[in-house]
């Protein structure tokens, strides 16, 4: 088949998530373009058998001159395809505005945005629902959503994390490369500093895990736009708190970890929950999204901007070894059990040829 995959900007999963299906389809044959900004196709790196990448600047907020300029430069990328999948509400909408003549899925992959952007984002819901032929949601509630708005088919979209390369070096070692004592426990969270994550949070809670002794260090990986704040926040109250910015070495933190801590206000499936539980760390998570179909009762779920319920659960599985040794028993039995890399790939293609043939036969 000729499939176009499209998105919007992306620094994160929507982007991962392209990159695993645009890699898998070209490795079963099929002909794929990945339509979608320039400096996306250069951060996630779009290639492979049968790959190619053609810029289209859709960003993450509307632009009309802009968006006019896109939408006649996507009906022409559109034609000849005999599948076209957009991912997120932005690129979905556009491309259901381009009425291309193939089957249009649609992949919704974030709640919508707090205050004004709301109804803005909600309005291309429905242009995206109503004119899809079929609308997969990341998380339970986006199907959901996506039905309310008038979506004649609605999923559940697959995203597994990709492989992790297994921890080469000795937990030992990496806990003391960040300066983490004996018998000091060590809390890690992987996330972008941004809004999404809950950093705020997660830092009130950090500031309760000062007053243990020893203090738990919080070791977040990653980078974003919240950094500065996150950063003298930190060093004015002294919080047990060290930013490590991006890491190649994700496994080698998660294999070192006592428990794996995320504060986020919404996520779908998210990969370093994934990540985590094949890594059979502990999980302390808050109960937003797609968390909870994720780990069943392999984590410790907590209301979302609950500092208090979180900095809680931490210390209960910190205090209580054996109960840290059965959530840890429980995460690698729900790690094994989690879609493996490839299965989003063969999904899709299922629901492509679905739709492809149910267009021939009419």
């Amino acid at each position: 088949m000729r499939i176009v995959l499209a998105l919007a900007t992306s620094s994160g999963g929507v982007g991962s998530h392209v990159r695993s299906l645009c890699s898998g389809l070209g490795e079963r044959g099929h002909r794929v373009a990945v339509v979608g900004p320039a400096a996306t196709g250069e951060r996630f790196g779009f290639t492979g058998a049968g790959v190619r990448f053609a810029p289209l600047e859709v960003g993450d907020r509307p632009r009309p001159l802009g968006d006019a300029a896109a939408l006649l430069r996507l009906r022409a990328l559109l034609a000849g395809a005999d599948v076209v999948h957009a991912h997120g509400v932005r690129a979905g909408a556009l491309a259901a505005l381009a009425r291309p003549a193939a089957p249009l899925v649609a992949t919704l992959h974030n709640a919508p945005p707090a205050g004004g952007g709301a109804l803005l984002f909600g309005a291309l819901e429905r242009v995206l629902a109503r004119r899809a032929d079929l609308v997969l949601g990341v998380s339970g509630d986006l199907v959901e959503r996506a039905r309310a708005r008038g979506a004649r088919r609605v999923g559940r979209a697959l995203v597994p994390a990709p492989a992790m390369a297994a921890s080469g070096r000795d937990p030992a070692e990496v806990r003391a490369g960040l300066g983490v004592e004996p018998g000091r426990p060590l809390l890690v969270t992987v996330a972008r500093l941004a809004e999404q994550k809950g950093l705020p949070v997660l830092l009130d809670a950090a500031r309760s895990w000062a007053r243990r002794t020893p203090p738990p260090l919080v070791a977040v990986a990653g980078e974003g736009p919240l950094r500065e704040r996150t950063a003298a926040r930190i060093a004015a109250e002294g919080l047990p708190v060290r930013l490590l910015g991006r890491r190649s070495d994700v496994a080698d933190l998660l294999s070192a970890a006592d428990v794996f801590v995320l504060a986020s206000v919404w996520e779908g499936q998210p990969l370093v929950v994934q990540e985590a539980l094949r890594a059979g760390v502990p999980v302390v998570a808050t109960d937003v999204g797609g968390v909870a179909e994720l780990t069943g009762d392999a984590a410790a779920l907590v209301p979302r901007g609950d500092a208090a319920a979180l900095a809680g659960a931490v210390s209960r599985i910190l205090d209580d070894g054996a109960l840290a040794a059965r959530m840890r028993a429980r995460s690698r039995a729900a790690g094994a059990a989690l879609p493996l890399p490839g299965e989003d790939c063969d999904q899709v293609i299922g629901y492509y040829a679905e739709l492809v043939n149910g267009r021939a036969l009419r």
